[in-house]
């Protein structure tokens, strides 16, 4: 009985040590495969964020609030941004911005327009009352 129960001690020395290794690997591979999901959509953000900042540079230099071209401003903008400016389009005063942000194998784009309040949404009328006056 009591060598039994020393045989039975003998064998299981060291499970734990494979269940720490086990575990290890396993998160090893979880983070493995979560990061470059998480890099694609840190540069979808980056480059939405690009695209709402450059649309409205470009807005803003349309309007004559800030000197200069506006998509030269807007190009300036996604750069700083660290984007690159896919297309940009004036319609009067709206400007829509396309940006592009490259991560590994993927190229990600987003769009954005910007003009003033009541315009942007691609209507030519002004902006309405309230009240509908």
């Amino acid at each position: 009985m009591a060598g039994e129960a020393a045989l039975r001690l003998a064998t299981d020395a060291g499970a734990g040590s494979i269940l720490a290794v086990a575990i290890i690997a396993a998160v090893l591979v979880a983070t493995t495969a979560v990061l470059p999901v998480t890099a694609v959509l840190v540069a979808h953000r980056q480059a939405s964020s690009a695209a709402d900042a450059s649309a409205l540079a470009a807005a803003d230099a349309a309007v004559g609030i800030q000197p200069g071209a506006p998509c030269v401003l807007a190009d300036a903008v996604a750069v700083e941004n660290g984007a690159t400016v896919d297309g940009c389009r004036l319609d009067g005063v709206v400007a829509t911005v396309t940006t592009t942000v490259a991560v590994a194998t993927f190229r990600l784009s987003a769009t954005a327009t910007a003009g003033p309040p009541g315009m942007a949404d691609g209507s030519s009328a002004g902006p309405s009352s309230p009240t509908g006056d």
